[in-house]
Formats: structure tokens, sequence, C-alpha cells
């Protein structure tokens, strides 16, 4: 049974994810900031039957991590999908916004990555699957320190990608458009207020309008794609961006 760490899969789309990989017999750790949450989401997957555990994992104390590895045991999956965002004019966005966004998505999802990689290659196993965005590909107005930390985890994924190539270890991102999660819903409120528009306005008019396909990308797209990352038959599929988009980038 492979053994898989989440970040952020107390809610949104690392919770989804926890649910639906701990159904294909995968031993899913649950972690998040908030530890009560990921303990309940862990014990709502072990009552159907399932193996998993919750933990709290603050992603700005990077020193917890090699302890954590240890007391984890070993790790097959990272599925680095904590994220965060603020919303803000670059003229108006306060530094400390600025540097934590650098650091959950970026600075400290490398970090944990170094920590895990050597039982990995000990292993001649691991699978890192970097949950991006289509804001790694594009811009967005009011956005920069989270466009910035997304475009800077597709370098970091490929430069991991040639560091383990020796090994049958992957490392992949995977970037949707927009997700009905609530990080987005929070977004939709902040866009609102940023642009001077109605919120039903920004889904239409910033949101969907660059995709063809005009949708929403739902929660089960991106486990179809984490299932066929995980798979062994993926072992020659490193360093890529996997975009979940509707169109939106082949324009």
């Amino acid at each position: 049974m492979k053994k898989v760490l989440i970040t952020g899969g107390a809610s949104g789309i690392g919770q989804h994810l926890a649910h639906r990989l701990a159904a294909l017999d995968f031993d899913v750790v649950v972690s998040d900031v908030n530890e009560a949450q990921a303990i309940q989401t862990a014990q709502e997957i072990v009552a159907k039957g399932f193996k998993a555990q919750g933990i709290g994992l603050n992603m700005l104390d990077s020193a917890s991590f090699e302890p954590l590895t240890h007391a984890l045991g070993s790790i097959d999956i990272l599925i680095n999908n904590a994220g965060i965002q603020h919303v803000e004019a670059l003229e108006h966005y306060p530094l400390d916004k600025w540097e934590m966004l650098q650091a959950v998505m970026l600075t400290v999802l490398a970090m944990l990555s170094k920590a895990l990689l050597p039982q990995m290659r000990k292993q001649n196993f691991g699978r890192i699957i970097n949950i991006g965005s289509i804001h790694a590909l594009v811009a967005s107005k009011y956005k920069s320190a989270y466009v910035a930390a997304k475009h800077g985890l597709l370098g970091l994924s490929k430069v991991m990608a040639l560091e383990t190539a020796e090994f049958d270890i992957t490392i992949n991102t995977i970037c949707p458009a927009y997700v009905k999660t609530p990080l987005v819903e929070k977004q939709i409120a902040a866009q609102a207020k940023e642009h001077g528009m109605s919120e039903q306005e920004v889904v239409d008019r910033i949101m969907l309008a660059p995709m063809p396909k005009k949708a929403f990308i739902d929660v089960d797209e991106i486990f179809h794609s984490v299932q066929f990352l995980v798979a062994p038959l993926a072992k020659n599929i490193t360093g890529q961006t996997i975009v979940i988009d509707g169109g939106w980038t082949v324009q």
C-alpha cells in the first residue's frame, strides 16, 4: 500500500483527493494548518473503511518537516496542494502578504519536497505532484504574488525532475483553470471589490471569459490527472505541466 501525503488536505481540492485516493487503497496522510479539520477529514475516510490519518502541518514552519518525515515513515507520494491567495493591486500589496504567498506556495513547498526526497531515492520510488494553476502560465491583475509563485513552481518542478531522473521518481505539476473551491469563492468577492463590479460579473467576465468551454474545472478532473500520474506506467512522465484549462492557453 502506497502512502500519500497531501498538504492543504482538509478542504477543497486536497480534501477531495484524500477521499478519492483512500478509496483506491492508498494510505492517506491528510495534513493541514487546521489540525482539527485534518483529523476530521481523516476520520471521515476511516469511517468509510479506508486508511487515513490527519495531522497539523504549518507550511511556514519548515523546521518541522524533517522530524515529521521520520514520524510518518516512508512517504511514496507527495501532493503539494496547500495554497493561499491575496488579491490587491501591487502598489498597495502588503509585504507580509507577498512573503507569505511566496513561502507557502514556493519556498516551503521546495523544503518539504527536499525533506522527502532522500527516502524516495532510497526506496527508488516517488511521485511528487504539485497542484499549480492556470496562473502558472498566464497572468491576471491584482494577483502579483500568486502569479509569481505559481510561475516559479514550474521552474522548480523542472529542476527537481532533472535532479531525480536516475530514479523512479517523477515531478509534475497540474495546472487547472478556476476550480469552485472555498479559495476561489473568496477570490470572487475580493475581485469584485478591486474591479468595482458584481460577483456574477467577476465569474462571467474575468474567470470564465478566457475559457472557450466557459466552465469551472471539476475536482474530479484533477483527481483523474493525479491518478494517472501516480501510476507505475507514468514513470517517464516527469517535469511536465498538465494543463486543464478549457482551452484558455491555446488561443
